[in-house]
């Protein structure tokens, strides 16, 4: 007798994402993507809604690069990163800022966004509070929300130039104990910067009361008046995070390094070693003599000063006159109130009726974002100029 078949039962397994992926969006990155999908349709699109240089590696780097890949092997690395890259930044920490750095403190990173994940897993443990301004970067906020820390934001605003204040940070912490505090000098988004005797007050607050300073420095370089100071000269237990995707043109290289407390470096190895093996060898090579391209890097950096130049003469001329100076970087944080109550439509509506991208406030701001927007002006010049022209029209033709 025939066993009777049982009819194939179909269920679809109901497998989420982990409750940790449900971040915000980063929304520069979804400005980018819309603003591609209508270039490939056929759309002039005018980009500055990106941090990203409009500018090739240096020569130099990029010779590098081609001799490496001819003539080594390129293998793993230490996780630490290359004698040689480590000795130079060394060198470049005594030229740039008359600091001694070991460099057994320094740590290669895949961009500083490796060593963001590094230095908050080093540093701090599940629950612990970490405090950064806002308006600030959004991948900041993001990481440390993944990695289970709790963001303590600390408001800003145009009467302190963007910057947190030390009575900020010590009545935060007093209210409830924080274990990080995270500064940007210059910032993104605003492109303002810590004078020295603040970003001092700031490290010191924060070392009186056992607060670990996260200093992300990704901009010392692109300064226009005044040179940036880093947190290293105020204290040794500060970690300073910095990248070759800025002031050097690398970004898709995703090269960085981390200056770390001597305590601090075997940690980050460990973490290094099983997370990421060690960072891209060809790009170690090429980030060597990058710091040697002074020439070429100081020229694209009259680029942007020129950009720079332009917008504080035409943004108020075209009714965006509500920024502050841009000290460094190369963004302009703007005021668009008197036009919109949403700048996530403001920049919507701009790329799609006027084909120029930019980004919302809202990526860097989830109470008070939605009255600015941020323009990178890290393009050419000719790209900057017939931005604000199109804006300036499109401005005019909404009202």
């Amino acid at each position: 007798m025939t066993a009777k078949k049982q009819p194939i039962v179909e269920r679809q397994l109901a497998l989420a994402a982990s409750k940790r992926s449900h971040v915000e969006p980063f929304i520069a990155m979804e400005v980018l993507r819309e603003a591609n999908r209508l270039e490939s349709d056929g759309a002039d699109i005018l980009h500055l809604e990106v941090g990203q240089p409009g500018t090739q590696a240096p020569l130099l780097a990029r010779d590098a690069a081609k001799q490496a890949i001819d003539g080594l092997a390129l293998g793993y690395t230490d996780a630490l990163g290359i004698l040689p890259l480590r000795e130079r930044i060394s060198q470049h920490y005594r030229e740039t800022y008359g600091l001694d750095v070991p460099i057994e403190r320094i740590a290669i990173t895949t961009g500083s966004s490796g060593g963001f994940i590094l230095s908050f897993l080093a540093s701090f443990d599940p629950g612990d509070r970490v405090a950064l301004a806002v308006p600030g970067y959004p991948a900041y906020f993001n990481t440390l929300e993944v990695l289970g820390l709790e963001v303590q934001t600390l408001e800003t605003g145009v009467d302190t130039r963007w910057a947190p204040t030390p009575d900020q940070v010590l009545a935060s912490h007093l209210a409830n104990p924080l274990s990080g505090l995270l500064l940007a000098s210059p910032g993104n988004p605003t492109g303002t910067m810590l004078m020295p005797d603040d970003l001092a007050a700031l490290v010191n607050v924060a070392s009186e009361n056992n607060i670990r300073v996260i200093s992300d420095e990704i901009y010392h370089g692109l300064t226009y008046d005044t040179p940036a100071e880093t947190a290293l000269k105020y204290s040794d237990d500060v970690i300073i995070v910095n990248s070759f995707s800025k002031y050097y043109s690398m970004t898709g290289w995703r090269i960085g390094w981390l200056i770390l407390p001597e305590n601090m470096a075997r940690a980050v190895e460990r973490l290094a070693q099983s997370l990421f093996i060690s960072v891209p060898a060809v790009s170690q090579q090429a980030a060597i003599v990058a710091f040697d391209a002074t020439d070429e890097l100081e020229s694209n950096k009259a680029v942007y000063a020129k950009n720079r130049a332009l917008l504080a003469k035409r943004l108020p001329e075209i009714g965006l006159g509500n920024f502050l100076p841009m000290d460094g970087a190369f963004y302009t944080y703007i005021d668009v109130s008197s036009y919109t109550n949403d700048s996530r439509d403001f920049a919507s509506r701009l790329l799609q009726e006027a084909h120029v991208a930019l980004t919302p406030g809202a990526d860097f701001d989830r109470v008070n974002g939605h009255r600015y927007v941020r323009l990178s002006f890290a393009g050419k010049h000719e790209v900057i100029a017939a931005a604000v022209d199109r804006i300036g029209d499109w401005l005019k033709a909404t009202k």
